[in-house]
């Protein structure tokens, strides 16, 4: 978006206090701002787009640069040097620690032009809450250090991030030609070590199929960021859009958003891989029978719009003995996700006594023979 029109001006997420002045944040699970100083609190109001529907943007219009400057901002982030993670700094702030991967970094004067959020789904859960979930997740693994486990449990705060991710609606209308199949049995005698028995062999009658299906997406959604690995926030699913808010900023009070790093055609490409897989199983279905072949499907796709959103996303990233080790909460279901540890100590112990119980079982086996 870098051909853009003049910039508009950076969003800070830093609201004072009508009372006191000191900084509001915004209290999860509770859609207000509260000040930490003097307890005031503030509701935050109805979005500039209504609570009925968030509007969706044209996908072409925005892949050739022809977005209306109103849906442009120009923001200051933080590139991480390790995981290149890109995070939103409020303009005082000049050097800090990275929160995905816990690498203490400079922040640049760089700004980058972006496609503005048109949608955020608010934390529903405090950062407590979240530590809690992080902490009992690792506990229940048998296998991880005992040391790391404690240092989780009594470390320093998480960090609330605002992921970005892209939603995509697309009309879908598809045509294929395959095959339709049966199953039936036909019966067999067959002699085996002189033993004749009689089998019923599995037969497939095949027979073409062609037709047509159609689909609409609402909500495909993709990752729009690189800094973890897919795995883990994959794994934070299910998120509920219904929940969704339109974007105000008076959301990322007292926290931060990450800037998206996968630019929306190449979203896109993710999106039209689902679809794709969505359409195959429609088409099976839609063949039928005990048994199906797909030899080709022709789709034309229509309509395609898309949203930037946020969601919410607790974290943490911990350096032990030399390894930094990250965690994740989805900060609406408490969902959690991370790099799983390993002790070796344990681990020895556990082979240790695997063989001490095998090798008595088998010393018992033999005096009994």
């Amino acid at each position: 978006m870098s051909d853009a029109a003049p910039p508009t001006a950076p969003q800070e997420h830093r609201y004072p206090c009508e009372q006191c002045g000191s900084d509001y944040r915004f209290a999860p699970g509770e859609g207000a701002l509260i000040c930490d100083h003097c307890g005031h609190r503030e509701n935050i109001s109805a979005g500039p787009w209504g609570r009925a529907t968030l509007k969706e943007l044209d996908f072409d219009a925005a892949v050739a640069s022809k977005l209306p400057e109103t849906e442009i901002e120009e923001l200051r982030v933080l590139t991480c040097p390790n995981c290149a993670a890109e995070i939103e700094f409020d303009p005082d702030t000049h050097a800090a620690e990275c929160p995905f991967c816990a690498t203490p970094v400079v922040t640049d004067t760089g700004r980058h032009r972006y496609i503005k959020p048109r949608g955020v789904l608010p934390f529903a859960l405090d950062e407590r809450t979240a530590h809690k979930a992080m902490s009992d997740w690792l506990g229940k693994l048998w296998f991880a250090p005992n040391g790391l486990t404690e240092y989780a449990r009594k470390g320093r705060k998480m960090q609330g991030i605002y992921a970005p991710y892209w939603t995509y609606d697309a009309d879908t209308k598809s045509s294929y030609h395959g095959e339709h199949g049966t199953v039936y049995y036909e019966t067999r005698t067959v002699t085996r070590n002189g033993k004749t028995s009689i089998e019923q062999v599995p037969k497939v009658r095949w027979r073409p199929a062609s037709g047509r299906v159609a689909r609409f997406f609402d909500d495909v959604l993709v990752l729009a960021s690189r800094s973890l690995p897919k795995k883990y926030t994959d794994g934070l699913s299910p998120w509920d859009l219904s929940a969704l808010e339109p974007y105000q900023p008076q959301y990322l009070a007292g926290l931060r958003a990450e800037g998206y790093t996968v630019e929306l055609g190449e979203g896109y490409k993710e999106a039209s891989q689902h679809m794709a897989n969505v359409i195959e199983r429609d088409v099976r279905f839609d063949i039928g029978g005990d048994r199906q072949r797909i030899h080709n499907i022709d789709t034309s796709i229509s309509d395609v719009t898309f949203k930037h959103i946020l969601l919410p996303v607790w974290l943490a990233a911990y350096k032990y003995r030399g390894t930094t080790y990250r965690f994740v909460v989805n900060g609406q279901s408490g969902r959690v996700q991370g790099e799983r540890p390993w002790s070796a100590i344990k681990i020895t112990i556990a082979v240790t006594l695997g063989l001490l119980v095998a090798a008595g079982v088998g010393y018992l086996i033999a005096i009994n023979q």
